[in-house]
């Protein structure tokens, strides 16, 4: 009872407007195509957005900004990470913004998407993060909705999933044999999710010692602990264009390392201890094959 006062007081903060955050890095095209779809995707004619800017050297955001109603330029001065940057954009939002889209810059949103989340936030007053079906470009569907990885199913996932992207680690991490319905996750795509503002207030947003990767996990199971769910909406659909500014070589290789770097973290956060220091030692050594595996296999 105690904790459902606390949320309902914690709701009451907000009011029900919607804006979204996006994380800006040289976005290049990728970025008119995502406002120029959301219009599309919600009703609604008072959605700002706000670019988090990490240090853009193309110029994109600041023109997007100039040209566009609605669109807001909040320069970081520093690249503070995927989480750290959505963070800075929800907090420079006023008080009547009680939902948040946290999206990439290289996603294409199909109409209606951003209602049809709006829509399922209202029918689940315990949800505290929503994301839709997202596509690649190639209409394959990506898995984004995965249960929180043990230790034993993200060793199994980490080490056999460059090698035999079918074994029953990954499958059963990536819930990649289920259906396509609304249903509860361990945790959601970062690339776009609807967050209930309280609900990423009481867990005080991504933990910004995740530059990149593993933020939305950590987000996800945070949520969940704190008793707010992790819903995924299928009839929601987005396509995932693809990033311009980790495309580059140089970028790649530096995006592999955090990669790892962040799932490290991850597992090491939740096996603290002298105890468990083997443990954490074997991780770090599972996950620096995984790397040279993936660096192999990429060339």
């Amino acid at each position: 009872m105690h904790r459902v006062q606390a949320v309902q007081t914690a709701t009451a903060r907000y009011g029900d407007g919607v804006a979204v955050v996006t994380v800006t890095y040289s976005p290049g095209a990728t970025l008119d195509t995502f406002l120029d779809s959301l219009a599309g995707a919600t009703a609604r004619t008072d959605v700002p957005v706000v670019l988090a800017d990490n240090g853009s050297v193309d110029g994109v955001p600041e023109r997007a900004a100039r040209e566009r109603r609605g669109v807001e330029f909040l320069p970081i001065g520093e690249n503070v990470g995927y989480g750290g940057g959505a963070n800075r954009g929800v907090a420079a939002l006023g008080p009547e913004y009680g939902w948040v889209v946290v999206a990439n810059p290289d996603l294409e949103w199909l109409p209606g998407s951003l209602d049809t989340l709006l829509d399922a936030g209202h029918r689940h007053p315990r949800a505290g993060a929503l994301g839709p079906l997202i596509r690649e470009p190639s209409g394959t569907v990506y898995p984004s909705a995965r249960a929180v990885p043990s230790l034993v199913a993200g060793a199994g996932h980490a080490a056999l999933g460059p090698v035999w992207p079918g074994n029953p680690w990954t499958t059963a991490y990536r819930r990649s044999g289920e259906d396509l319905t609304e249903r509860d996750a361990g945790w959601l795509s970062g690339s776009c999710l609807l967050l209930r503002r309280a609900a990423f207030d009481s867990v005080e947003g991504f933990d910004p010692r995740y530059f990149m990767y593993f933020e939305d996990v950590d987000l996800g199971e945070r949520l969940g602990r704190a008793g707010w769910r992790n819903v995924y909406v299928p009839s929601a659909e987005v396509v995932h264009v693809g990033g311009v500014s980790t495309g580059k070589p140089e970028v790649s290789a530096r995006m592999l390392a955090e990669h790892h770097r962040s799932a490290y973290r991850y597992l090491a956060d939740r096996h603290p201890g002298r105890r468990n220091a083997p443990l954490r030692a074997a991780v770090r050594a599972g996950l620096a094959v995984r790397a040279g595996l993936v660096d192999r296999g990429a060339r």
